[in-house]
C-alpha cells in the first residue's frame, strides 16, 4: 500500500475514529493480497507522523488480526490448491490409458504444491533386486536421473524397510540410513539437501517411494508430508490399475488370436468358393474393374486397388508377369493384370503380409478376371468409336444418305441430329521427333476426342491428320466458348498443347448433311488463322474473326505486318506504360474525332491531342491519310486478335 494511500485513508478518518477507520488500510491490503512486510507500513507511518499512541495500538491489534485472517486464507488456498490437485490427478487415473503419463502429473503435481526443487518416483525390480528411477520432476543430472539403488540403500531404501515416511533436513549429515558412493554421487550431482520420501503401498507391500527434494536445507511441515503420502497413494493405485489392465488385455489378446486362427481356419474354404461365385457374377452382368477390386477385397477383408502399369512398382509387377503368381512388395501383394504379353496394370493387396496360400490365389484369379473384363471393355469401346468415327465420316462425305437412316445411326450412339450442333477441328502443336512418335500422339488426340464426344451425346473422327469433332450446343453456350472449353480438355488429356476451330452452329443436319462439310471446312479456317495468330493452344469459333477469317487462312506473315505497321506504337507502350494502342483504337472508332475520341477516354481534349501528336512522330506525318489509315486500323485489329484470349 502507497504513503500517498495511507495518507489518504488516515486524513479522512478525524481524530478517535471507529475501529473500521483503523481496520480500512488492512482491509485494503488483504484485498490485493499484498506481501506481510506491507502490514508493517501504516503502524510505521503513523508513528512517523507521532499519531496517538491509542491510534497505534488499535493500527497493531488491527495488524495482528489481519496477519491471522491472512494466514488462514492463504491455508484454505493451499488446501483447496491441494484437494483440486488430488482431485485432477484421480480423475487422470480413472480413465487411466498412459501409466507414464499420469505418474508424471503426480510427480509434477506433488512437486508444485510442496514448492520443491525436484520430485521424483522410483519402483522396486523384484527380477534384479534393486529400485530404479521411473519418474522425475525438476531433476538436472543425468546420473542421477539413472540411479539404480540397492534394497536398504539410501533414504528410499529406509522408507521401503520401514514403510513408513522419512525426511532429512541435511542428507549428507544424516547418519539414520545407509549411504553409498553412488547414491551420494547422484545426489551431490543433483544438488540436493532436504529429501522427504514415502512409500507406495499395495496392500503391505512396498512397491516402490515417492520423494520430494530441495537444494538447500529445510523443514518439511505435517501437512507437506500428508499431501505427498497422498499423492503415494494414487500412484499406487495407478500402477496397480496398469498391471491389472495390461494382464487382461493380453489374456484378452489370447484369447482373439486363438479364435482369429480357429475363424481363418475354418473359413478358408468359404473364402474360396464365395470369390469364384462372386467373380463369375460380376462377369455375366459386366462389372467393371473396380468392382472386381471391392469384391476381393472384402474377400480377403483387406484393401485391393487397381493400379495402372506405371503407377505399381515395376519390379514387382515384372517378377509377378514372368512367373504367373502374385509376389510380395514389403507389406503388400503385387498380382500382375497381363493379356498376350501386354501389361494392362495390377492388382495391389494393401498392408497384408501375412497372406496364406489360398488367398493368394484368389488374388491371382481375380487378376485374370481383370484382364479379360479390360480387354473386353476395351473392344467395346474401340468399337464404339469406329462406329461413331463412321457416322461423322458418312456426314462429311457421303451427303446423299437417307436422312432416316442417319437419325437411327445416331440414335443408336445416344447422338440427335436434330439439335443444334457446332463441327470443331482440332490439331496437335508440337511437333514429334520421328513418324511413329507423331502416329502415337495422333492416336492420343483421336482417343481423347472420342471419349469426349461419347461423353457429351456427339461425334468424332481421325480427319486431315487431327481429329473432328461434332458436338451438340446446349442452350445459352456459343461456339466460341465450346471451342475454348475443347482445346483446354483435350490438352490435358493429351498433356499437350491442342488447338481447336470451331464453325458457327449449324441445325437439322440429317437433312442437310452437307452442312456438316460446310462446317468442318469453317472449322479448318478459323484453325488456320489460330495458327497464324500465335494463339496455339487456343481455341476460337468463325464469329471472332469475320471478313479476317478468310484473308488469314493463306499463308501470310501477319506478325511481320503488324510489326511494320504500328510496331513503333506497340514498342512505346511497352516500354513507357502509355494508351497509344488505346486512343488509336478510340480515334478510328469515333470516326477520327478528338472531340468524341476524349469522351470516349474520359481523357481531356489536350491529352488526345498530344498522345495523335506522339503517334505522329511514331508513324509519320502521313498517318491520316486514307491509305495508311486503313492499313493501321486493320493492323490495330490483327494485333488484338493476336493478344491471348480472356476465358
Amino acid at each position: 500500500m502507497s504513503r500517498d494511500h495511507l495518507q489518504s485513508a488516515e486524513r479522512s478518518a478525524p481524530a478517535g475514529a471507529s475501529p473500521s477507520s483503523v481496520e480500512a488500510p488492512f482491509l485494503e491490503l488483504l484485498a490485493r493480497g499484498a506481501s506481510v512486510d506491507a502490514y508493517e507500513q501504516p503502524v510505521l507511518l503513523a508513528r512517523a507522523e507521532g499519531r496517538a499512541a491509542e491510534r497505534i495500538v488499535a493500527l497493531e491489534q488491527a495488524k495482528l488480526l489481519a496477519l491471522r485472517v491472512r494466514s488462514e486464507l492463504e491455508g484454505r488456498r493451499r488446501r483447496e490448491a491441494e484437494l483440486s490437485a488430488l482431485f485432477e490427478t484421480a480423475h487422470d487415473l480413472a480413465g487411466l490409458r498412459d501409466l507414464d503419463a499420469v505418474l508424471q502429473a503426480i510427480v509434477q503435481r506433488a512437486r508444485s504444491l510442496l514448492g520443491t526443487d525436484v520430485a521424483y518416483l522410483s519402483l522396486n525390480d523384484p527380477a534384479r533386486g534393486d529400485t530404479y528411477m521411473r519418474v522425475t520432476e525438476g531433476s538436472v543430472a543425468a546420473r542421477f536421473q539413472q540411479l539404480r539403488l540397492g534394497m536398504g540403500e539410501g533414504l528410499g531404501g529406509l522408507v521401503a524397510q520401514t514403510a513408513r515416511p522419512y525426511v532429512t533436513d541435511d542428507y549428507f549429515k544424516d547418519g539414520r540410513f545407509q549411504h553409498t558412493l553412488a547414491i551420494d554421487a547422484g545426489v551431490r550431482d543433483e544438488g540436493l539437501v532436504a529429501i522427504l520420501g514415502v512409500p507406495l503401498m499395495l496392500g503391505h507391500h512396498v512397491i516402490g517411494v515417492l520423494f520430494a527434494a530441495d537444494r538447500r536445507a529445510r523443514v518439511f511441515e505435517r501437512e507437506q508430508i500428508a499431501l505427498l503420502g497422498s499423492f503415494a497413494a494414487l500412484a499406487a493405485a495407478a500402477l496397480d490399475t496398469a498391471n491389472l489392465l495390461t494382464e487382461t488385455r493380453s489374456a484378452l489378446a489370447d484369447l482373439e488370436r486363438a479364435n482369429e486362427i480357429i475363424r481363418d481356419r475354418s473359413a478358408v474354404i468359404e473364402r474360396a468358393s464365395d470369390v469364384h461365385d462372386r467373380l463369375a457374377e460380376l462377369v455375366l452382368r459386366g462389372g467393371g474393374v473396380h468392382d472386381v477390386a471391392a469384391a476381393v477385397s472384402e474377400v480377403l477383408d483387406g484393401t485391393v486397388e487397381f493400379a495402372d502399369a506405371g503407377a505399381a512398382p515395376a519390379g514387382a509387377v515384372e517378377v509377378s508377369r514372368a512367373e504367373g503368381h502374385a509376389v510380395r512388395h514389403g507389406d503388400d501383394w503385387i498380382a500382375a493384370v497381363a493379356a498376350g504379353g501386354e501389361l494392362l496394370g495390377a492388382l495391389v493387396l494393401r498392408g497384408h503380409p501375412g497372406l496364406d496360400p489360398v488367398d493368394q490365389r484368389t488374388l491371382e484369379r481375380a487378376a485374370m478376371v481383370t484382364s479379360l473384363l479390360l480387354l473386353a471393355r476395351r473392344s467395346a469401346a474401340e468399337a464404339e468409336q469406329r462406329v461413331r468415327g463412321e457416322l461423322l465420316d458418312d456426314l462429311l462425305d457421303a451427303r446423299d444418305r437417307d436422312p432416316r437412316l442417319l437419325r437411327e445411326r445416331a440414335s443408336r450412339l445416344d447422338a440427335d441430329l436434330d439439335a443444334t450442333h457446332v463441327v470443331l477441328a482440332a490439331r496437335l502443336d508440337s511437333a514429334p521427333a520421328d513418324a511413329d512418335q507423331e502416329a502415337a500422339a495422333r492416336r492420343r488426340l483421336w482417343s481423347a476426342a472420342s471419349h469426349l464426344a461419347a461423353t457429351r451425346h456427339g461425334l468424332a473422327a481421325a480427319r486431315d491428320g487431327g481429329t473432328v469433332l461434332l458436338l451438340p450446343l446446349e442452350a445459352g453456350d456459343t461456339a466460341t466458348a465450346l471451342a475454348r472449353r475443347t482445346a483446354r480438355h483435350l490438352g490435358t488429356a493429351v498433356h499437350e498443347a491442342v488447338t481447336v476451330g470451331a464453325s458457327a452452329p449449324v441445325e437439322d443436319l440429317a437433312a442437310h448433311p452437307d452442312a456438316v462439310a460446310a462446317a468442318y471446312d469453317e472449322g479448318l479456317r478459323c484453325l488456320d488463322a489460330l495458327r497464324k495468330l500465335g494463339r496455339s493452344g487456343d481455341g476460337a469459333a468463325a464469329e471472332d474473326f469475320g471478313f479476317l477469317g478468310l484473308l488469314l487462312a493463306g499463308d501470310r506473315d501477319i506478325a511481320g505486318f503488324v510489326g511494320r505497321t504500328i510496331g513503333q506504337v506497340v514498342a512505346y507502350d511497352e516500354r513507357r506504360g502509355t494508351d497509344l494502342l488505346r486512343t488509336l483504337d478510340a480515334y478510328f472508332a469515333c470516326g477520327m474525332s478528338p472531340a468524341r475520341t476524349k469522351d470516349e477516354l474520359h481523357v481531356h481534349v489536350n491529352t488526345v491531342a498530344q498522345r495523335l501528336e506522339r503517334v505522329g512522330r511514331l508513324l509519320g506525318d502521313d498517318w491520316q491519310s486514307p491509305a495508311r489509315a486503313l492499313e493501321i486500323q486493320l493492323a490495330l485489329r490483327l494485333h488484338r486478335l493476336s493478344a491471348p484470349a480472356q476465358s
